[in-house]
């Protein structure tokens, strides 16, 4: 992910204490949370509450917490205090969303997302395509080191090819994510790269380097398993591809000149130009081609074509074709599409500030410190602290900072390099927030692919399994660098 306004506020954030607040009272809200997104997913098929559940029950979830914080003695103001800041935080990532909807609209009408699955399916088979697509989206999220923008580009388009190659969907999600997060992990331009050493008391490359210990092996491993998977999953694509390329070549006017609009996206980027402004750029552009390119496509949406183009920036737009596998792809949502998203968003961050206004986060945290007997203890429940503040707060940032604070000490008390933290604070805190269906990123992803957080989890191989490796380095004590040693 890549925003450096939150990043900055989150790094310099204190961390609510309360003492009034026992753990028990702290886990409350969290079990009750946890019960009513059960009972909504296993019993209510996700519409307990109708279409926002999932965003009725983390604002339930925080009445409850709210409660506890009364009867703790935590003000009202405070709760709000931490609302505000953690709606603040996010809200550059709102905006990206309400671009990346609008993006998606105007690339499609424009002819963008069909020349890519166009010329995609020319160049990829079933057979390579998963484990390609985990190569490609971690080289682009290394260039631009963001997963976000990663997937709002090529994982856009990877989806759209996988899926008219007959491929679920949940796979090519899952292999887009894995790379994209390797790539967000290892970039020095990443924004949470940057902040876990900042966290631990380390410097960036310093960082990098120890981190690729337990990612080398780890996106390995996932890049051989889609591999496998690739050798045996049954498509539709082969036999049908020709029709496929013959029926877009027939709606769309189909020329390499549409790649420019992607290419500018991603210059943009590289030149650490703000994601606002880059995604921006690629929204007027794309709205320039779609007059010069795609006018007849124009035409048949509405009777005036800046209608048709405004309707596919804000709403919904479908473009009929001749294939129904292509008639579910050539649609998209526009800014609209991206509300319930954002609207789990704000409900996660009401719910995680009121979590960490009455205290209840540090509380936690506090408890699986104080059970850290060993080192392997000591990753063990920063690893838990990590995947478990992604849970409760919904922000992969306060999965980083607090751990972050929490731990450097009791690391440095047992003689072990910063690193040792920081690498940790990334295996189990940057990578699993996307696994989580209300976390900021889970949302995100799930919204940008069009694949839910439950359809991907399995395939999410890096992201599940990196907390994994760490702990597992942690064990055999490989590669856990003392203060006193000068090398790895």
């Amino acid at each position: 992910m890549s925003n450096q306004n939150s990043n900055e506020h989150r790094e310099n954030e204190h961390i609510v204490a309360n003492k009034e607040l026992n753990l028990l009272e702290a886990l409350i809200p969290v079990v009750l949370l946890m019960i009513m997104l059960a009972y909504n997913i296993f019993f209510a098929d996700g519409e307990w509450f109708g279409e926002y559940s999932n965003q009725i029950i983390l604002l339930i979830g925080g009445v409850f917490a709210a409660i506890v914080g009364f009867f703790n003695k935590t003000t009202f103001e405070t709760m709000v205090r931490e609302i505000y800041e953690n709606l603040k935080s996010v809200f550059v990532p709102i905006m990206i969303l309400f671009l990346v909807g609008a993006l998606a609209g105007t690339w499609l009408v424009s002819g963008i997302i069909p020349a890519m699955v166009y010329y995609g399916l020319k160049v990829l088979s079933p057979s390579i395509f998963l484990p390609a697509s985990i190569v490609i989206a971690a080289i682009i999220s290394i260039a631009t080191g963001s997963s976000w923008t990663t997937s709002a580009t090529v994982g856009i388009a990877l989806v759209g090819i996988g899926t008219a190659l007959g491929i679920p969907t949940g796979m090519i999600a899952g292999a887009v994510i894995s790379g994209a997060y390797f790539g967000d992990k290892m970039s020095p331009l990443s924004d949470t790269t940057n902040l876990a050493p900042a966290m631990a008391g380390t410097d960036l490359f310093t960082h990098i380097k120890y981190m690729f210990y337990t990612t080398g092996p780890t996106i390995l491993i996932t890049i051989i398993a889609f591999s496998i998977i690739s050798l045996n999953i049954d498509t539709t694509g082969n036999a049908d591809v020709t029709g496929l390329l013959k029926t877009i070549a027939h709606t769309f006017n189909i020329t390499p000149y549409l790649f420019i609009v992607p290419v500018a996206v991603i210059v943009l980027i590289l030149l650490k130009t703000k994601p606002l402004i880059a995604l921006g750029t690629g929204v007027l552009l794309a709205a320039v081609f779609s007059f010069i390119f795609q006018p007849e496509i124009l035409s048949s949406l509405s009777d005036s074509k800046f209608s048709a183009l405004i309707n596919s920036m804000l709403t919904d737009t479908a473009i009929v074709t001749e294939n129904e596998k292509l008639n579910e792809l050539f649609s998209s949502g526009g800014m609209n599409g991206m509300l319930w998203t954002i609207y789990l968003i704000c409900c996660a961050m009401v719910f995680g500030g009121i979590m960490d206004g009455i205290g209840a986060l540090a509380r936690i945290t506090q408890s699986l410190l104080a059970v850290a007997k060993s080192v392997f203890g000591l990753f063990t429940s920063t690893v838990l602290s990590c995947i478990g503040l992604n849970v409760i707060a919904s922000d992969q940032y306060l999965a980083i900072v607090i751990p972050g604070k929490m731990f450097k000490k009791a690391y440095q008390d047992r003689g072990l390099a910063p690193e040792n933290l920081s690498r940790t604070l990334e295996d189990s805190g940057t990578v699993t927030s996307v696994l989580i269906p209300w976390n900021t990123c889970g949302a995100y992803q799930s919204g940008v692919l069009g694949v839910s957080v439950s359809e991907y989890f399995a395939y999410a191989i890096f992201n599940w399994l990196s907390p994994i490796m760490t702990l597992l380095f942690a064990a055999f004590n490989i590669k856990i660098r003392q203060l006193v040693s000068k090398d790895g």
